[in-house]
């Protein structure tokens, strides 16, 4: 099960686009039901933006998903702190990731 985290901060002029083009990737999400995949996305009160996603298998399908490839084409205009991306070991979890 791959399991990754990413963080960074957009400029404060383009955190509500950041988030659309989120909401985009979210939407294809639902529409296209794809197996073994949870994902979320939060933005903090200081225009920073955390994904967490689990998938099942070696690689993640949604950087594969035409609107997060439309979220990730532009990211370098809309960020302050790039993406610091990072496969992470789950310590404890509560109902919210993927047993």
């Amino acid at each position: 099960m791959k399991r990754n985290i990413v963080r960074y901060k957009v400029k404060p002029e383009q955190a509500d686009e950041n988030a659309r083009l989120i909401k985009d990737t979210f939407a294809e999400l639902e529409a296209k039901k794809l197996p073994g995949v949870r994902y979320a996305a939060l933005r903090l009160p200081d225009g920073s933006f955390i994904h967490i996603s689990t998938a099942d298998g070696d690689t993640s399908p949604i950087p594969s998903l035409d609107a997060f490839k439309r979220f990730i084409s532009g990211i370098k205009e809309r960020v302050i702190d790039p993406p610091a991306q990072s496969d992470v070991t789950v310590v404890g979890n509560y109902r919210m990731l993927s047993e």
